[in-house]
């Protein structure tokens, strides 16, 4: 079978000049796979949030990409992702999210692994009422442990496990928004929701990252933060979004608000941030609040978006905490329609990726730049190993 092959030189010039991602970007699931290895895998990319396992023992069965995984907290504290599989046959450990009181017990023959992924236990290895044997060395057969870090509560996870320390990777958005360096609540479970939608998850990032469809697709936002009140922000190679000069706060009807985080600055007063930071993770920050959205790639033309809501302190208002919940739940809802007719205009067999406006799409210009780069990158890797 040939490797996929697309043209992306174009992709890579410059704003005035570039064209948008071939079609087959969105619609192939060869090329899918490809920036599956391309894209996902050899990035830090986004897989969940601590609030996900929030106390020890709590354990989160998960799919990345049709990887089965396991998010949990261990008897410690520490939030880890492990291969969801045992090291005797490979059985799925954990099917549903639930409570380890004592050990991660296979349900196929009983190996037995602790929080930290360590084998603890393998009933009868040796032969009925022999529970070792000296070829199979418990001490190299834990949980196969996928790299991990966690930032703004993303679990953030490496699967190739050679990219960078995560402070490098991203030591530009974390000095960006050192102010916020500051402890999150997550509102719990009336400020988390799940958003399916008919589209290709690179298409969720695009929309994302420009300010320029608000006047149009969010009326309610842009009567007050209108479209001259946006900037760019752009860092080519690791993120790119918007900002605005105008963020109001949500108040109740005693005229009552969040309160802000500490000492952020009077900068933040009336300004606030949306970055998309590559590949799948989207992030809003606020003087009273902030938000993650993790992008769960399901196939060339489905993507899950998970949303999660953050505040400065552990008890905020339900009250406004569930208005602002389900305020930023009709702006997401508001892009569905989008994003999931540029999906559908894929299937355009003589569209050529589109042009950007090299004063409004700059943002979504550095994102596809980004992605050529790492297609071009890993395409020149698997030419040069053959």
């Amino acid at each position: 079978m040939s490797e996929p092959v697309t043209d992306l030189s174009n992709v890579r010039s410059s704003v005035e000049l570039a064209n948008g991602l071939p079609n087959a970007h969105y619609i192939d699931p060869a090329i899918f796979d490809e920036e599956k290895e391309a894209l996902l895998f050899s990035q830090w990319a986004g897989l969940a949030v601590a609030a996900d396992v929030p106390e020890p023992g709590d354990a989160v069965p998960l799919d990345f990409l049709g990887m089965p995984l396991l998010l949990l907290r261990d008897k410690d504290g520490a939030v880890r992702v492990f291969q969801n599989i045992c090291r005797h046959r490979g059985m799925i450990l954990v099917e549903q999210p639930r409570k380890i009181e004592g050990a991660i017990r296979c349900p196929y023959h009983s190996w037995c692994y602790s929080t930290k992924g360590n084998l603890v236990a393998t009933p009868h290895v040796g032969g009925p009422g022999h529970n070792t044997h000296p070829a199979i060395r418990r001490e190299d057969l834990g949980l196969i442990e996928i790299r991990s870090h966690i930032w703004r509560d993303v679990v953030w996870i490496n699967v190739s496990g050679d990219a960078p320390e995560f402070a490098d990777a991203m030591s530009d958005v974390i000095a960006r928004w050192r102010e916020f360096d500051l402890p999150l609540y997550h509102g719990g479970h009336d400020s988390r929701f799940t958003l399916e939608v008919a589209s290709n998850w690179k298409l969720a990032v695009e929309n994302y990252c420009e300010s320029y469809h608000l006047p149009w697709v969010h009326p309610g936002l842009n009567s007050y933060s209108k479209l001259e009140d946006h900037y760019h922000i752009e860092k080519p190679g690791q993120y790119s979004g918007q900002g605005t000069m105008v963020y109001r706060q949500l108040t109740n009807e005693n005229g009552e608000r969040f309160p802000d985080f500490a000492d952020v600055g009077a900068k933040w007063n009336e300004q606030a941030e949306y970055i998309a930071v590559y590949p799948n993770v989207l992030l809003g920050t606020h003087r009273d609040h902030a938000f993650a959205i993790i992008l769960e790639p399901r196939g060339c033309e489905r993507t899950a978006e998970h949303i999660h809501l953050y505040y400065s302190v552990p008890d905020s208002d339900e009250g406004l905490r569930m208005r602002n919940s389900q305020l930023w739940k009709t702006v997401f809802e508001e892009d569905i329609f989008v994003v999931e007719g540029m999906q559908r205009g894929r299937h355009a067999n003589r569209f050529d990726g589109g042009r950007f406006s090299p004063v409004m799409d700059s943002p979504t210009h550095c994102f596809h730049d980004w992605v050529a780069s790492k297609i071009d990158t890993h395409r020149a890797s698997a030419k040069a190993a053959q």
